[in-house]
């Protein structure tokens, strides 16, 4: 399934010249509250939901969604559930925030998280380890632990999609229970001044 992208610099251009644009990031709660884009709003990808949200914007739900997260890869998984359910005006920001920021475009920082991406491989070797372990002093049946978390990193990687990853998400330190409000809702919780942010025009941007 084909996504179209847009490179940061490009997606920042479109805000100057005055356009709306909606920028959701699909990070976790945390990882959005360490840094995000200033025009970026979090929905979580394990809370993504295209109709709920289609519904949410209204008069503006023919209008285009722009999807962000670390590098690009739950962006490109956030389109993808677009796209299947039918809504084709979905674009991904090309290597994410990590890009975004790369490129010196506006970020706000809050405080400082471990990203998802590090989790998954923290857990996926601490469950070798053990599974390995456990098989050479228990039963060589714990081997298939190990084996049962490589196959699962090498269907990450041929896919971009980790099971493990959206596991991780839901836990609770991930979570911000302060954010809830905004994640749901960027026209009734935000303002510029707080950490979540709503979408922005370009006059808003410049400020």
């Amino acid at each position: 399934m084909t996504v179209p992208t847009i490179r940061p610099q490009a997606l920042a251009e479109l805000c100057q010249r005055g356009e709306k644009i909606d920028l959701i990031d699909v990070r976790t709660p945390v990882e959005y509250r360490e840094v995000h884009s200033s025009y970026a709003r979090n929905i979580p990808l394990t809370e993504l939901q295209p109709t709920a949200l289609l519904t949410e914007r209204g008069s503006q739900s023919e209008a285009p969604l722009y999807f962000i997260c670390k590098s690009g890869g739950r962006g490109r998984q956030a389109c993808e559930r677009f796209l299947a359910a039918g809504f084709t005006h979905v674009v991904n920001v090309e290597g994410g925030t990590t890009a975004w920021e790369a490129a010196g475009l506006p970020v706000r920082r809050g405080k400082k998280a471990m990203a998802l991406e590090r989790q998954v491989r923290i857990v996926a070797g601490l469950l070798v380890l053990l599974g390995t372990g456990l098989g050479l002093s228990v039963s060589p049946y714990f081997f298939g632990l190990a084996a049962f978390v490589g196959a699962g990193l090498i269907f990450a990687g041929l896919t971009d999609t980790c099971g493990m990853a959206l596991l991780l998400a839901r836990m609770p330190w991930n979570q911000v229970q302060s954010t809830t409000c905004a994640t749901r809702s960027a026209t009734t919780c935000a303002t510029p001044t707080q950490t979540q942010s709503a979408p922005m025009d370009g006059n808003a941007a410049k400020a």
